[in-house]
């Protein structure tokens, strides 16, 4: 469990389901992720399945709280590549910032032998590019159709995070 100014990040739970389906059902969330908004509760409910496997091997699967309601996810899956999703009734509030700078730092502290956090997006999904930038991350590669989801191409812009010297 981590705190922040504003926000209590904590391993997921069953009884995230119907707030983590109010994040993965919303077509604007899910605008510039891997697959289509969810449209039923057992979508989510495998996602949710996969978050808590994720925490018990990485500790670093996290669902993002704010005042007191899950607003999203934020940590690593594959033990070094970074995922996040906010709810957009919490955007442009710095609250994505916020997380992934406590989910950075809990990485570095955790895994020791770790040389660099990766992340991938949607070239498109410019806020997420210039969150990734104000991280520190830096651009390694692009491709152009990776992914199709709902019909369409989407390419993919990747990037590295390498720890932090002392």
């Amino acid at each position: 469990m981590i705190r922040t100014g504003r926000l209590l990040l904590r391993a997921p739970e069953r009884r995230d389901l119907d707030s983590l389906h109010r994040v993965f059902s919303h077509p604007d969330a899910m605008r510039y992720w891997s697959h289509p908004a969810h449209k039923t509760r057992t979508q989510t409910q495998q996602v949710l399945d996969d978050m808590i496997r994720s925490h018990k091997a990485t500790q670093l699967e996290f669902v993002v709280e704010h005042l007191g309601q899950v607003i999203g996810k934020a940590g690593l899956w594959r033990i070094a590549e970074l995922g996040y999703i906010l709810h957009p009734d919490h955007w442009g509030k710095g609250l994505g910032r916020e997380a992934l700078r406590a989910v950075l730092a809990e990485a570095w502290t955790t895994h020791p032998r770790l040389d660099q956090i990766t992340a991938e997006i949607d070239p498109r999904n410019i806020a997420s590019a210039r969150l990734l930038d104000r991280l520190g991350f830096q651009v390694t590669g692009h491709a152009e159709n990776t992914l199709q989801v709902n019909g369409e191409w989407c390419d993919s812009t990747y990037y590295a995070l390498p720890r932090p010297r002392p």
